[in-house]
């Protein structure tokens, strides 16, 4: 039988944030308590006393994260404007349209290309200037969406990336907390690139440099 610290418990484990806070003891308990009432009771599906709540919220051990030393290690930032994504559907003739695609743009040296692909879909993030020759050898697939005005900023990662538990946490965390939208990610081994829409662009690069200096 599920009991009120049991359901307490499960809503801050799904809730990184809120147990982040926790875990810096800098939210108070009663005012919590109230705020998480609504959600308590329709798991219970009964009343629930908001002092029950907080006996749950004193016995919670927020599980805690040691703090990334190595993000003042985050290297040169580089911005990238005039982005279009395109999102296809995948087919039998996908590989080959991405092959012409590649062809075709093998020597455009200055122009962005990145292609992603899961078990359903293919992502193509090109230089807006290219959609014409996107549009050409893609004509034949289902087309789910297009996106248009968009910017990347690639981020060098520190060494040792891998091993660095919460950094994609962190860098997320704090973009959530400036309420700036992440429209697309893709990351490599050494580097992390945000794709935003343009007007979310300043103000993500000013928080990434933020990052750095302190």
């Amino acid at each position: 039988m599920k009991t009120i610290t049991d359901c307490v418990h499960n809503i801050l484990r799904h809730q990184p944030f809120l147990e982040d806070a926790l875990s810096r003891d800098i939210i108070n308990f009663s005012s919590l308590a109230i705020d998480l009432l609504p959600q308590v009771e329709k798991v219970m599906r009964k009343p629930v006393k908001p002092g029950s709540i907080v006996m749950a919220l004193r016995r919670y051990n927020p599980r805690t994260i040691k703090n990334i030393d190595n993000l003042r290690n985050l290297g040169d930032i580089v911005v990238r404007s005039g982005i279009t994504e395109y999102t296809f559907l995948n087919s039998n003739t996908i590989l080959t349209s991405q092959t012409n695609l590649l062809n075709s743009v093998k020597n455009e040296v200055k122009a962005y290309f990145t292609y992603s692909s899961n078990f359903q879909e293919s992502n193509i993030l090109v230089t807006s200037s290219l959609k014409d020759t996107v549009e050409k050898h893609f004509k034949n697939e289902t087309c789910i969406s297009i996106a248009d005005n968009l910017a990347s900023m690639s981020i060098a990662l520190p060494e040792d990336n891998s091993k660095a538990v919460g950094l994609y946490f962190y860098l997320f965390k704090l973009l959530a907390y400036e309420g700036i939208p992440v429209f697309e990610v893709i990351s490599t081994s050494n580097y992390f690139t945000l794709f935003l829409e343009k007007e979310h662009v300043n103000k993500a690069f000013l928080l990434m440099n933020e990052i750095k200096e302190n």
